[in-house]
């Protein structure tokens, strides 16, 4: 069993996108619902700053050079936190109401992926995956994803994941790590309902996927072939989103949510919303930087 503990009271409506910053050994992370806000703990000093961008964030990467980029519901945007200046990038939904941007992550060549989905009728899978250069050049990669949610690659760069979230299924992609092309769309795992919808994702250097899974009290982690390794049992019902970090990239950092609890449903689970870490014997994968 795995050591769980709660490591900041952050409150979240929804906590997303947890990404670690291995060059300054801090976690970052999103509030997407509500009031948007960006987060920054350095869990060994427990050093804590937090940040309204004045676009609402939905997904996250760091930037090599310093700074954010940022999905957002109208769009991707970089943003720097020192200078709190955003730069709209582009909104290639923009006609597509209520079609929105969702979660998003770098790969390890330093692109940017996104994903967008139905905001009303969340049933309809009308979610693209769009793929940002360097360059800030942008493409269209996949659709017909029922919210495209968390993402994630493989050890060896050969396969990418990507949460088709209310489809409940992880979706898999032959990926090649030169180009940023995809191939091979199949189904990696089906979640059943009982268990939660799935959510963000992340991968471990086993290969194994992670995917918490909204209103399911836990957080399943697959083999490289889609079948449960095992499941992890939450203390509150909404994780959200999961990254490893930590000095040997051992820790697994959880970001939750309160949103759409009732205040009993909030009273009988403390945390909901907060930022949870659970400590494994398990290593992660580092987490890249937009290179753009």
């Amino acid at each position: 069993m795995f050591e769980i503990e709660r490591l900041h009271i952050a409150e979240n409506e929804i906590g997303e996108s947890p990404r670690w910053d291995a060059d300054e050994q801090a976690l970052y992370w999103l509030n997407i619902w509500g009031d948007p806000g960006v987060f920054r703990l350095n869990p060994a000093t427990r050093e804590f700053r937090q940040w309204s961008p004045g676009v609402h964030v939905t997904g996250q990467a760091r930037r090599a050079g310093g700074g954010f980029i940022f999905a957002t519901r109208t769009g991707l945007h970089f943003w720097d936190e020192k200078t709190g200046v955003a730069q709209f990038i582009a909104d290639p939904e923009a006609e597509n109401r209520p079609v929105r941007f969702n979660d998003g992550s770098a790969d390890r060549q330093g692109r940017f992926w996104a994903g967008s989905t139905q905001s009303e009728d969340q049933s309809q899978p009308k979610g693209s995956l769009y793929r940002l250069n360097p360059d800030c050049s942008l493409q269209a990669m996949a659709g017909g994803l029922a919210c495209s949610n968390g993402l994630g690659w493989s050890p060896d760069n050969k396969t990418m994941y990507v949460t088709a979230q209310f489809a409940y299924e992880i979706v898999a992609f032959d990926f090649d790590p030169a180009t940023g092309e995809l191939a091979n769309r199949r189904s990696f795992a089906k979640i059943p309902e009982a268990d939660g919808l799935p959510d963000g994702l992340t991968v471990d250097a086993e290969g194994c996927v992670w995917s918490p899974q909204w209103g399911g009290w836990r957080i399943t982690r697959y083999d490289p072939d889609g079948k449960v390794e095992r499941v992890v049992k939450m203390p509150v019902p909404n994780p959200v989103a999961c990254c490893f970090g930590g000095p040997d990239l051992k820790d697994l950092y959880v970001t939750t949510a309160w949103g759409w609890l009732s205040d009993a449903e909030r009273a009988a689970a403390p945390g909901c919303g907060d930022l949870w870490i659970i400590h494994t014997d398990i290593q992660g994968l580092p987490e890249p930087k937009y290179a753009g």
